[in-house]
């Protein structure tokens, strides 16, 4: 019903419809995501005349030519130099000495550590990979069935892109407009409430299958092992310590807060041995192809939302949901519902370039606070890396152990309904994505 009636409020034909279907038969043929869009984004040029085709080039290198941009390969590699630097492994002994204590305790460091990680990486991929490799085996080891401790690792890891700083607030910050530091702080509370939701849900899992026991210390032996975690540690906290105080302080940009993360986690693998000059091609290699697939995509996801804009899309979106409803929570509802369904089926990046445009203007209509707006859709689109048919988390950590992702993607159910339930208390809440901010953004 919202299809045919965004149909006549536009007046959509062949220019439109044949470049989406182009784009979905080439993802069905696992066409790289950026060749896709980029050919349904020429397709539709051709077929619209809108743009002139000579001006493509142009749009693809000023849509990149962005300084907050050169923020995501440096954080990219900050998390490379971080694991091979093994100060990874002392964000887990500080997350084990934290719940050695209680039942189901290293399942919750495998949570904790995931959302240490992912304070620096601000990538879920590098991050289910890098504790994936450091937690599941012993995760088994200590009870655990192994689907279930990959659905774990994989939905700890989507903390990556929700806990500041993010590489999807970046992008969504460029495409909108909007401050990355703003939307960082906007994302804080958000952040650790997905991380708090997915600790619970584990312990709760945990106590119905009796998969982890723990074993009673007393408090002095607790506090004992976690004062050692951190005096052997505590130089790994420095890097989260320098990207949240530089930014939300306001001294650093996300770029400038990158580019001195890097340089102090090689200054202190240097310090500890852990790292070596002949260790650096390969990270930069690591990197470069990590950056090598994002940077595509936002480049052929802006021609192709340029397009959309020219052919009225977004305002005809807007259009079409008032129609049918113009009760502002079903419209939420409804956007929640296209972000999840959109985050099952592709990455973060192109969903975020395609659909922020299209969905802002209807959040605008019903009075969505837009970073409100943008946190929830981050969040949302977070729940994908959980949910099959694509769930790059399960991809991921299904790669490195050679579990069926359908096995793991039946145990990550929990986690997806935990995370759920976040997602719509920041749709319906403003004040938990926009208590920390200035009264001006309230």
């Amino acid at each position: 019903m919202l299809w045919n009636t965004l149909n006549q409020t536009v007046e959509l034909g062949w220019d439109f419809y044949l470049p989406v279907i182009m784009f979905v038969g080439l993802i069905a043929l696992a066409i790289p995501v950026w060749a896709a869009i980029g050919a349904a984004a020429i397709t539709m040029l051709l077929m619209s005349g809108d743009l002139p085709l000579s001006l493509v080039g142009e749009s693809l290198f000023d849509g990149i030519d962005a300084f907050a941009l050169t923020a995501v390969p440096l954080f990219i590699l900050t998390g490379d130099v971080l694991v091979r630097a093994g100060l990874s492994r002392k964000f887990l002994d500080v997350a084990e000495a934290l719940t050695c204590w209680a039942k189901g305790g290293f399942g919750s460091a495998t949570v904790l550590v995931c959302g240490m990680f992912s304070a620096i990486s601000g990538s879920d991929a590098a991050g289910a990979a890098a504790v994936g490799r450091m937690t599941i085996a012993r995760l088994v080891e200590s009870g655990y069935s192994r689907p279930y401790a990959c659905a774990l690792v994989a939905a700890g890891a989507c903390t990556g892109i929700l806990i500041p700083p993010s590489i999807a607030y970046i992008v969504i910050g460029l495409v909108l407009g909007i401050s990355a530091s703003t939307l960082f702080l906007a994302a804080v509370i958000p952040g650790l409430a997905i991380l708090t939701a997915i600790l619970v849900t584990n312990i709760v899992m945990n106590r119905i299958h009796a998969y982890e026991q723990g074993s009673l210390i007393s408090f002095s032996e607790w506090f004992a092992r976690l004062v050692a975690s951190v005096k052997s540690g505590w130089y790994a906290f420095v890097v989260p310590g320098i990207i949240f105080y530089g930014i939300f302080s306001g001294r650093l940009t996300p770029t400038e807060a990158g580019a001195t993360a890097v340089i102090v986690t090689i200054i202190i693998g240097f310090i500890l041995g852990t790292l070596k000059l002949s260790d650096f091609p390969a990270m930069l290699v690591s990197s470069a192809k990590v950056n090598g697939v994002i940077l595509p995509i936002i480049a052929f996801s802006l021609p192709l939302a340029q397009a959309l804009a020219i052919m009225g899309v977004p305002q005809g979106f807007v259009g079409a949901a008032t129609s049918l409803t113009d009760d502002p929570y079903l419209l939420i509802l409804m956007m929640i519902g296209i972000l999840i369904a959109a985050g099952c089926v592709m990455e973060t990046t192109p969903n975020i370039v395609i659909l922020a445009p299209i969905l802002k203007p209807l959040a605008d209509n019903i009075g969505m606070n837009e970073i409100q707006f943008c946190v929830m859709m981050i969040t949302a689109l977070g729940v994908g890396f959980i949910t099959p048919p694509l769930g790059l988390n399960l991809f991921v950590v299904s790669g490195i152990t050679g579990e069926s992702i359908l096995r793991i993607a039946a145990r990550a159910v929990p986690f997806v309904l935990c995370m759920l339930v976040v997602v719509l208390l920041i749709a319906f809440v403003p004040a938990i994505s926009t208590s920390l901010l200035p009264e001006i953004y309230q």
